[in-house]
């Protein structure tokens, strides 16, 4: 198991050794932060911080995979790269849009239509891909109990589709305000290096270990990372990062066959998202009127008077809190 601590100290070094480099090489190249005019006025003083910063842990994660493609060689570590690859073609989604953001100096970069066709192609073909080298089935286990449902395969695809592009988005809805995305994925992360340990041992399973390995080594680029992204935050992940993370974790649920499992473990990712929808579904449906002061619902939390630091550190819990209570529905099962 000393693979998981070496995935994670090397990324978490490299990390923080290299993100003051990158930070001023984003400054060098005037790529910052875009505020939006309808987004909190109080932000504005976030104008010009350095984007993209996601490429810091994808970079230190990448290497840190490198590491654990020669302590586990061969097959066993190629669902682990698979799912790396995955979220890496949404980190990609990510730059793209971060790059239109920087070369017409505003907030708006891929279009909604762009970025949904682009996302579906890039799900169907990991979903395409794990069925291919038998890595996924057409099975839904449901924590806390031993029930498995067994659905058709074009409703699962379907499934995974929705599931796969629905976490991207929330992941990235969440990416709002200073460490939020970072801190909560850092405890998403640590929760699957856990949950792979286990499957390993229930099931002998390297794969698992190489899973776990993963996530140890983006749990230490995201520590690593949140030394310049907590608030005030020195640096911003951008769609680049968000979109990867997004990627992950989905990626992930499906790598260890339980996409369930993200109801509970994603619970701030679904609440965030959630507030966006009653937020315009409201607002449609009364004229102008609103449920909150203002979605995501970080920003309601903001406007309440809550400091930045204060969210972030109530969605870890949250998250800490809900991430047990799954992998011991886990253990149940």
């Amino acid at each position: 198991m000393y693979v998981l601590a070496v995935a994670f100290v090397i990324s978490f070094a490299v990390a923080a050794i290299v993100a003051p480099k990158v930070i001023l090489a984003l400054r060098k190249l005037k790529i910052g932060q875009k505020i939006l005019e309808i987004g909190p006025k109080w932000h504005m003083n976030k104008q010009n911080i350095p984007t993209m910063g996601g490429i810091i842990f994808i970079a230190s994660s990448l290497i840190a995979m490198l590491a654990i493609a020669i302590l586990i060689p061969g097959r066993r570590s190629f669902l682990a790269i698979t799912v790396y690859l995955m979220s890496l073609t949404f980190g990609a989604i990510g730059f793209i849009d971060d790059y239109r953001k920087v070369k017409k100096k505003q907030n708006l970069g891929l279009t909604a239509i762009q970025k949904i066709i682009l996302q579906v192609a890039v799900a169907a073909l990991f979903i395409a891909v794990l069925h291919a080298l038998g890595y996924v089935t057409n099975t839904i286990a449901i924590p806390f109990t031993k029930i498995v449902w067994t659905i058709p395969w074009v409703i699962y695809y379907i499934f995974m589709a929705f599931v796969i592009v629905g976490t991207v988005n929330a992941v990235n809805l969440t990416d709002g305000i200073d460490g939020l995305a970072s801190g909560v994925t850092f405890i998403v992360m640590v929760f699957f290096a856990v949950t792979g340990v286990h499957l390993f041992n229930i099931g002998s399973d390297t794969a698992m270990i190489a899973l776990a390995s993963l996530a140890c080594a983006v749990a230490g680029g995201l520590g690593g990372f949140l030394i310049y992204n907590f608030n005030p935050a020195k640096v911003f992940m951008g769609d680049t990062g968000s979109l990867f993370l997004g990627g992950l974790v989905a990626a992930m649920a499906f790598a260890v066959n339980l996409p369930i499992i993200l109801i509970p473990v994603g619970l701030v990712y679904i609440i965030e998202t959630l507030s966006v929808i009653m937020q315009v579904t409201y607002f449609k449906l009364t004229g102008g009127k609103r449920i909150f002061k203002m979605a995501p619902i970080h920003h309601h939390f903001e406007m309440c008077g809550y400091s930045e630091r204060q969210i972030v550190i109530a969605a870890v819990i949250i998250t800490l809190f809900t991430s047990a209570l799954a992998f011991w529905g886990i253990t149940l099962m």
